[in-house]
C-alpha cells in the first residue's frame, strides 16, 4: 500500500498525468483510436479473398501399394500440394495439423487395394479449416485430382473406385472472415500503435515541450515509460474492441485462453509502440514520421500472412517473414481464437515477440535518451 501512495506522489506519475490528459484533450487521437480500427476490421473481413498454392501436405499411406503411390503422385504433380510429411500415425498427422506444419492431411487405408478392386475404395481428407479460402480451394483440387485418377482406373465406367472422405478442421463451415478477421487485428494494431506513438513523440518536438521535460527532476526513462504506459492502455482497447467486432459481427469464436491472447497481445503492442517511438526519433516533423511508418508498415504487412496466405509468397519472402513481429502475432491470435492451443504450440512465437518487443524497446530508449541529451 505504501509503494502506491510513494508513486503517486513521483515524477513519473505526475508525467503519466500529464501524458492521459494530453490525449483526453486530443479528439483527433480518440477517433483515430476507435474508427480506423473499426473500419479496417469490417472492410477487410468482408472483402478480402486471395489465391493460393504450394499448400504443405501429409501422407499416411497404409496400403503402400502402386495404386496408392500413384494416387499421392497425382495429388503433387500439379504443384498445389507439396508432400512436406510422411507422419507414422494418425495422431502425429493430426498434431502436424494444428501446429500449422500441414494444410491437407491425407489416410489411406490398409483396404485400399481391396477397396478398388470393388469399386468402392475411400480416403479420408483433413484440411485445416482455419483459412477458409485456402480449405475451400484446396478441397475443390483434392476432388479434381481424384477424378482424373479415377478416370485413369476406369475409363467409360459408370461408379468411381475412390471417394474421399473430407474434414474440415477449426472451421467446419469455411467462413472467410474467420480467416481475415484475426489478420486484421494484428494489422489495426501495428498500424494504429506505430502511428500513435510516434505522432505523440514527434508533436513534443515540434510544439517544444520535449525541452521542458528536461527541466523535470525525472529520469529519462520515466519520461518514456509515462508516455508508453497510457498509450499501452489504449490499444489494448483497440483489442478488445477488435475482438468483441470480431465476435459480434463475424460469429469469431475464441476457443483458448483468454490471459493468454491479452498477455501476448499486450506484449506486442509494446512491439508496437517502441517501433513509433524509434520511427519518431530519426523524424523531423509529423509528415516524414507518417511517411517513414508508411514505409516500414507496408512491408511488415504483406509478408505477415494477414491478407494472404504465407504459403503464396516465394521461399525467400517466407524466410524473410520470420523477421516480421506481425507474423508471429497473427500466428498466435489465429492459434488460440480458431485453434484453441497455447503456449505448448505457439511458444515459439511467443518467444520471437518477446524478443522483438525488447530488443525494439532497447533501441527505441537508448534514442530517446540520446535525443533528450
Amino acid at each position: 500500500m505504501k509503494f502506491f501512495f510513494r508513486l503517486f506522489n513521483t515524477p513519473f506519475w505526475a508525467l503519466v498525468r500529464k501524458e492521459i490528459n494530453q490525449i483526453l484533450r486530443n479528439k483527433q487521437l480518440i477517433v483515430l483510436l476507435i474508427v480506423p480500427p473499426t473500419v479496417q476490421l469490417l472492410l477487410y473481413g468482408f472483402a478480402l479473398n486471395p489465391d493460393v498454392h504450394n499448400l504443405k501436405l501429409g501422407v499416411i499411406d497404409y496400403a503402400n501399394v502402386a495404386q496408392s503411390r500413384e494416387l499421392v503422385l497425382a495429388m503433387t504433380s500439379n504443384r498445389v500440394f507439396i508432400v512436406e510429411s510422411v507422419p507414422t500415425s494418425e495422431k502425429e498427422l493430426s498434431r502436424q495439423v494444428e501446429l500449422g506444419k500441414l494444410n491437407v492431411g491425407v489416410i489411406i487405408p490398409p483396404e485400399f487395394p481391396r477397396r478398388l478392386a470393388q469399386k468402392s475404395a475411400e480416403i479420408q481428407v483433413f484440411i485445416d479449416g482455419v483459412d477458409a479460402n485456402t480449405a475451400g480451394i484446396a478441397s475443390g483440387y483434392m476432388t479434381q485430382i481424384i477424378q482424373q485418377y479415377n478416370s485413369g482406373l476406369a475409363q467409360n465406367q459408370a461408379s468411381l473406385p475412390v471417394s474421399p472422405q473430407v474434414v474440415f478442421l477449426y472451421n467446419p463451415g469455411l467462413t472467410s472472415s474467420w480467416f481475415f478477421v484475426p489478420g486484421v487485428m494484428g494489422l489495426v494494431l501495428t498500424l494504429i500503435g506505430t502511428l500513435v506513438s510516434s505522432i505523440t513523440v514527434v508533436r513534443e518536438k515540434d510544439t517544444g515541450t520535449l525541452e521542458q521535460l528536461l527541466m523535470t527532476p525525472a529520469a529519462n526513462w520515466e519520461i518514456l515509460l509515462a508516455k508508453i504506459v497510457p498509450l499501452a492502455f489504449l490499444l489494448m482497447g483497440d483489442v478488445f474492441l477488435a475482438l468483441t467486432l470480431g465476435r459480434l459481427v463475424f460469429d469469431l469464436p475464441f476457443r483458448g485462453s483468454f490471459l493468454l491472447f491479452f498477455a501476448l497481445s499486450s506484449m506486442y503492442v509494446f512491439v508496437g509502440i517502441s517501433l513509433g517511438i524509434m520511427l519518431a526519433t530519426i523524424s523531423a516533423s509529423q509528415q516524414q514520421v507518417v511517411l517513414t511508418a508508411f514505409f516500414i508498415n507496408l512491408p511488415m504487412v504483406q509478408t505477415s500472412g494477414a491478407i494472404a496466405p504465407i504459403e503464396a509468397m516465394p521461399p525467400f519472402f517466407q524466410v524473410l517473414s520470420l523477421l516480421n513481429p506481425l507474423r508471429h502475432y497473427i500466428t498466435i491470435v489465429r492459434g488460440i481464437l480458431l485453434k484453441g492451443v497455447g503456449l505448448d504450440v505457439l511458444w515459439m512465437n511467443a518467444l520471437a515477440l518477446l524478443g522483438f518487443a525488447v530488443v525494439l524497446l532497447i533501441i527505441s530508449i537508448n534514442k530517446f535518451r540520446s535525443q533528450l541529451s
